[in-house]
């Protein structure tokens, strides 16, 4: 299991280099005039610093794990079936409302009151089998819990570990809800992580 350091680095990394920013300008500014003398002991120290920041695609890691794949497809059959599940008594509900509109001329207030009901009933069981199914705490959130979190885990141990031993102290995330709008490909070390995976 990652340590909660290095799970809280994902989401704060920004904000830790631009204090580790502000220290270096106190370090290196104890006023204006010397601030403006040494700029390119700043810019060393900077590119120093830079050497220490890497980041991972996530996704495309989790994608080259074969149970990964697995979990994925595995998912998809399920998604699949409950799928067909619903549709199936969607059919229902149109075969009801059918008969219902062919004989409704013929019905009387009460029986037509409860054939609308039935109906609507029926609708209502239709409704709770996806938000069961598919909602956001539904059987397939768990499913992919169960499948696919145990290897996320892994993935992020491998990251820590690959941080660790390289000296790396802050490892960005790649992806769009990173902010990471440009990065040089020589800080991706996406290949370094999968290839660990692999040696196990």
């Amino acid at each position: 299991m990652p340590s909660n350091t290095f799970a809280k680095s994902r989401g704060n990394c920004l904000l830790q280099t631009t204090n580790h920013l502000s220290k270096l300008k106190t370090h290196y500014c104890y006023d204006e005039e010397i601030c403006v003398n040494r700029p390119f002991a700043l810019l060393l120290t900077l590119f120093a610093l830079a050497q220490r920041i890497a980041y991972v695609d996530v996704t495309a890691v989790l994608e080259s794990i074969p149970d990964y794949q697995k979990a994925q497809e595995q998912l998809d059959r399920v998604a699949t079936q409950w799928r067909q599940e619903i549709a199936q008594e969607q059919d229902v509900i149109k075969g009801l409302y059918s008969k219902f509109q062919a004989e409704q001329v013929m019905l009387s207030e009460e029986m037509k009151r409860q054939r609308e009901e039935e109906i609507l009933n029926k609708e209502k069981e239709v409704r709770e089998l996806q938000r069961r199914k598919f909602g956001p705490e539904g059987d397939l959130f768990k499913k992919r819990e169960e499948l696919v979190k145990p290897i996320q885990e892994k993935v992020y141990v491998a990251i820590e570990k690959f941080a660790t031993d390289k000296g790396f102290e802050y490892i960005f995330e790649k992806g769009s809800a990173s902010g990471m709008l440009f990065a040089d490909k020589k800080y991706d070390k996406t290949e370094d992580i999968k290839a660990m995976l692999k040696r196990g």
